[in-house]
């Protein structure tokens, strides 16, 4: 993951014991060198290869070659802590916030989106769901329903806990109070692959201390988490003719539920944006970040999407048919559908073409990002 893009901030939801904290450390014993900043809601801050178990330490301060990342935290100084982990004496990849079980995570959404940090982003919410006490906790806490609607992934957690006509009257039940298209992922202790929220760097990396991967594996509980994999299927897709943005992001629009993860480089090659861009979807969650071209390099296309029950070929006929063999003769204007989707402050455009990409659109279904914050 490159250093100098913004780092991703996601947030981790649910409430009381639905299992974030255990999903949640999941995620740091399978991260591989990827280094992760946590912020756990109303407890602390930490980086961590400092702590085994997020949450234990408290108020207290852990100390690292980078400093001190350790301290208690509320909504007020959320973003006092993420200016601080995503200083680059740190080198964070990316920023769990673990909200309380008894926050709205709409107000995190909403810091994020406004935050003018420019080394933080917004990277999605994932809502993790009790499949155990699913009813009873829609009953107690009616705010459950407008908290899934939000979801950008669901977490179903628990699985183990119930059977199989359960489960599947719970997915139907979650079909219809999240937003159409938003990805629910079964899982039992926890155990999803880290790989749907971000990428992972090389195990053998070492930073001179000992690692958090070090202590498991010097405890005997580092299996590497492969068996999580075998529910989630990989399509890679590759193209050195550029895709038209309107088609690629009717294909964005309409991609199955089950697809969980894009990531990679887009070539749009369209008139003023030339530029590769970089493509971030987490569910529902979908970010653009344009980057200059590597000195001779080649212009293409490059796409890993990750998912449970989706048809790799069919998922390659049509990125296929989002080819476009003359992108020097597109609109511009024709790009105004993905630089909605770019966090950098995007070039004014006359008002007659924003009336018309808003109109397009609107038409087409395609979720504003702003919106649902």
């Amino acid at each position: 993951m490159n250093s100098r893009q913004p780092i991703p901030v996601v947030v981790l939801a649910g409430f009381l014991g639905s299992g974030k904290t255990t999903v949640l450390n999941h995620l740091l014993a399978s991260r591989g060198g990827t280094r992760i900043g946590v912020v756990v809601n109303d407890f602390g801050s930490i980086e961590i290869d400092a702590m085994s178990v997020a949450g234990q330490v408290g108020d207290s301060m852990v100390s690292l070659g980078g400093g001190c990342l350790c301290c208690a935290v509320d909504g007020s100084e959320l973003d006092a802590y993420l200016e601080k982990l995503s200083a680059p004496v740190h080198r964070i990849d990316v920023i769990v916030i673990e909200a309380s079980g008894l926050a709205e995570p709409q107000e995190m959404i909403r810091m994020l989106v406004a935050s003018e940090n420019p080394a933080v982003r917004y990277g999605g919410m994932v809502q993790v769901v009790d499949a155990a006490e699913f009813d009873g906790t829609r009953a107690r806490h009616p705010e459950t329903d407008r908290h899934l609607a939000v979801a950008d992934l669901v977490v179903l957690n628990k699985t183990d806990r119930v059977d199989a006509r359960e489960r599947a009257r719970i997915e139907t039940e979650l079909a219809a109070l999240c937003a159409p298209g938003t990805p629910v992922v079964g899982a039992d202790h926890g155990r999803i692959d880290p790989e749907l929220l971000f990428d992972r760097r090389p195990w053998t990396e070492t930073r001179g201390q000992l690692s958090f991967e070090d202590l498991l594996a010097e405890a005997g509980g580092h299996d590497h988490c492969t068996h999580e994999h075998a529910a989630y299927e990989s399509t890679e897709f590759r193209s050195e003719l550029a895709l038209s943005p309107r088609r690629f992001m009717d294909f964005l629009d309409r991609r199955p539920t089950g697809l969980y993860r894009i990531k990679g480089f887009v070539w749009f090659g369209v008139p003023g944006h030339d530029e590769r861009y970089e493509i971030q979807a987490v569910g529902r969650f979908l970010r653009f970040a344009p980057q200059p071209w590597g000195r001779g390099e080649a212009r293409l296309t490059q796409l890993v999407l990750i998912g449970a029950g989706t048809d790799g070929e069919a998922l390659v006929r049509a990125l296929e048919a989002c080819r476009e063999d003359a992108p020097q003769d597109a609109n511009p204007e024709s790009m105004w559908g993905v630089l909605r989707y770019v966090d950098r402050p995007r070039p004014a455009a006359p008002p007659e073409a924003e009336a018309e990409a808003e109109a397009e659109i609107e038409a087409e279904g395609v979720p504003d990002p702003d919106d649902r914050a």
